[in-house]
C-alpha cells in the first residue's frame, strides 16, 4: 500500500525534480545577508547572490559580477528585498484538513477532538497524504522552506508511510519527526520503531529527513522510553523533537525529564515544542546543552497553554506554527506577534507596576528576524540554514520592493518583519529551485491536489461536525480541573456577540 502514494502522484511533484539544479543569480535586490561575526545582519544593497547546486556560491556587492559562469538564469530583484527562508520548528501538516473546524478551541477541547489520540478514525492514509502534502505546499507559498513536521498520525504503518510519502513528494526541505506513541493496542512502540527502522534504511536522497518524536519523558528511567533514547543514538537522527505543557496541563517533557532520561546532553539536536511553564533549571539546562525550545506564539496565545517564562530564554528559542489549520501558517505571523507581545508584556513591567516611562523598546525587529531564521537552522544543527552566505543552502524568499505594503521601505529588516504579508513575496526558492515564482506555486497538476484535498477535507470535516463538542466540565485528563473563563463583550443587551461558529 504505501508504494502506491508516489506513484499514483507522480504527475503533482514540483516540475524541478526530474532535472538537474539549475544556476541562477538573483540581480539587483537588497539583501539580508548573515554576518557571522556579529551574529547580526549585513545589508547589501542592489547587490547580487549566485546559487549553484542547490548552495549560495557568491554575495557580491555588484548586481552583476564580471565572473558571471555560463548558462546561468538571471533573475531581476532591483527594488526587490532578499531574505533567508523562514524555518518552522514545530507543526503538524496532517491536520490541514480540518481548516477553520478550531476558530475558537481551547487546548482540552483540541485534546479530546482533534489531536492525534482521537483522529484514527476519520483518516484514510491517503487523507493523510493529500493533508500533508497540501499543507506543505500552503507553507512553502507563504516563506517557510524548512519544517520540522512533528508527525503523530503514526496509527498504522500505511498511515505513518503517508505522511512520509507526501513530505518526501513535495520536494521540500521537512525534517520528519515520526512520532513513537501507544495510541492502539496492535502498533506500538516497538512495531513503530521497527516500522522507522525500515524507512530509514529506504529514505530516498531527498530534502526530506526521518527523524524521531515522543512525549513520554516523565519516567526517564522507563524501559520504553530508554528504547527510544537507543534508538535514537544508535541512528543518530537528525532532530528529536517533544511537546513540553507543563503548569496545568501536567503533560512532562520537561528539560530535566529529557536530561535525566539522557538525551538532551547527547549530540542530537533536541527541539522542545513549546516550552510552557520552563523553569530557571530547564532554561539552564537548555543553555548548558545548547537545545532549544519552539516557541508557537499564536498557537499558545489561541489555545491558552501559557508562556510566563519563554522571552526569558529566547538566546534558546525558535519559532513554531503548530497547528496550521487553527491560524496562521507561516513564520512571518508568528515573529510578529511575539516580538509585540514580549514588548507589551515588558513595557509592562514599567508602566504598569511601576508608573514610569520607558526608556528603550524591550525587542528589536532583528531579534524577531534571527528568531525566523537563523534560530531555527541552529535548533535543528544546521549552520547552512536561516541564513544568506556563502555555502549555506539556497533557501530564499524575495519580496516585492513595491507592493503597497512595502513601498517606501528603507530598513529591509523592518519592512518584512513589521509591514509585509506572505501576499508580498514574489519568489520563493528550496535548495535553489523557485517553488513559488511570480507569486504562484511552481507545482504541475497543483489543480488536481487541490481538488482532491477538498474532497477529502469536505468528507471529514462532516464526520467531525456530526460529532458532539465534547464537555468541558470538572476535572481535565491530566486531573486540573476546569475553571470559569472571563468572556469580552461586544454587545450590549441579549448577546455578547461571541456568536456560533459558522461551519
Amino acid at each position: 500500500m504505501q508504494a502506491s502514494y508516489s506513484f499514483r502522484l507522480l504527475f503533482i511533484l514540483p516540475w524541478y525534480t526530474a532535472f538537474a539544479l539549475c544556476s541562477k543569480l538573483l540581480s539587483g535586490g537588497t539583501i539580508v545577508a548573515f554576518d557571522r561575526a556579529s551574529g547580526l545582519f549585513n545589508v547589501i544593497r542592489n547587490g547580487s547572490l549566485l546559487v549553484e547546486e542547490g548552495r549560495i556560491t557568491s554575495v557580491s556587492e555588484n548586481p552583476l559580477p564580471a565572473d558571471i559562469p555560463e548558462g546561468v538564469e538571471v533573475v531581476d530583484c532591483t527594488e526587490k528585498i532578499i531574505t533567508p527562508g523562514f524555518v518552522d520548528t514545530h507543526r503538524h501538516g496532517w491536520q490541514t484538513v480540518y481548516k477553520t473546524l478550531g476558530s475558537n478551541t481551547t487546548l482540552a477541547e483540541y485534546t479530546a477532538r482533534y489531536s492525534a489520540s482521537v483522529a484514527l478514525s476519520l483518516f484514510t492514509p491517503d487523507d493523510v497524504y493529500i493533508s500533508q502534502l497540501t499543507g506543505i505546499y500552503e507553507a512553502q507559498a507563504a516563506g517557510v522552506t524548512t519544517i520540522l513536521d512533528h508527525a503523530h498520525h503514526t496509527w498504522t504503518k500505511e498511515h505513518a508511510s503517508a505522511g512520509w510519502r507526501a513530505s518526501v513528494d513535495s520536494g521540500a526541505r521537512i525534517f520528519f519527526a515520526y512520532t513513537l506513541q501507544n495510541t492502539r493496542t496492535d502498533f506500538q512502540i516497538p512495531q513503530q520503531m521497527e516500522h522507522w527502522k525500515e524507512l530509514a534504511a529506504s529514505s530516498p536522497a531527498n530534502l526530506s529527513t526521518l527523524s524521531l518524536s515522543y512525549d513520554d519523558f516523565t519516567d526517564g528511567a522507563a524501559a520504553i522510553t530508554q528504547s527510544v533514547v537507543k534508538l535514537a543514538k544508535d541512528s543518530n537522527v537528525p532532530v528529536f523533537t517533544c511537546h513540553q505543557v507543563e503548569g496545568p496541563w501536567l503533560s512532562g517533557n520537561t528539560p530535566e525529564d529529557i536530561y535525566s532520561a539522557g538525551l538532551l546532553n547527547s549530540s542530537i539536536p533536541v527541539v522542545i515544542s513549546h516550552a510552557a511553564f520552563l523553569t530557571a533549571r530547564g532554561a539552564q539546562l537548555l543553555r548548558s546543552t545548547n537545545q532549544y525550545m519552539s516557541t508557537t506564539p499564536e498557537s499558545e496565545m489561541h489555545y491558552g497553554h501559557g508562556h510566563p517564562s519563554n522571552h526569558l530564554v529566547l538566546d534558546q528559542a525558535a519559532l513554531g506554527v503548530d497547528t496550521h489549520f487553527t491560524f496562521s501558517t507561516d513564520i512571518l505571523t508568528q515573529a510578529r506577534i511575539w516580538l509585540q507581545s514580549v514588548r507589551e508584556r515588558l513595557y509592562g513591567e514599567i508602566v504598569i507596576d511601576r508608573w514610569q516611562i520607558p526608556d528603550s523598546n524591550p525587542m528589536s525587529v532583528n531579534q524577531a528576524f534571527l528568531l525566523a531564521t537563523r534560530n531555527g537552522g541552529l535548533a535543528l544543527g544546521r549552520e547552512d540554514i536561516g541564513v544568506i552566505e556563502v555555502d549555506a543552502v539556497a533557501d530564499l524568499v524575495v519580496w516585492d520592493g513595491r507592493s503597497p505594503a512595502l513601498l517606501g521601505w528603507t530598513d529591509p529588516i523592518a519592512a518584512v518583519i513589521l509591514h509585509a504579508s506572505v501576499g508580498d513575496i514574489e519568489h520563493v526558492l528550496v535548495n535553489g529551485e523557485f517553488v513559488k515564482r511570480d507569486k504562484k506555486l511552481v507545482v504541475e497538476g497543483y489543480a488536481q491536489v487541490q481538488d482532491r484535498f477538498l474532497s477529502a477535507a469536505r468528507r471529514i470535516q462532516a464526520k467531525l461536525k456530526a460529532i458532539p463538542l465534547p464537555p468541558q466540565v470538572g476535572e481535565f485528563s491530566a486531573g486540573s480541573s476546569y475553571g470559569a473563563v472571563q468572556q469580552v463583550d461586544v454587545l450590549r443587551g441579549s448577546g455578547t456577540g461571541y456568536g456560533p461558529s459558522y461551519v
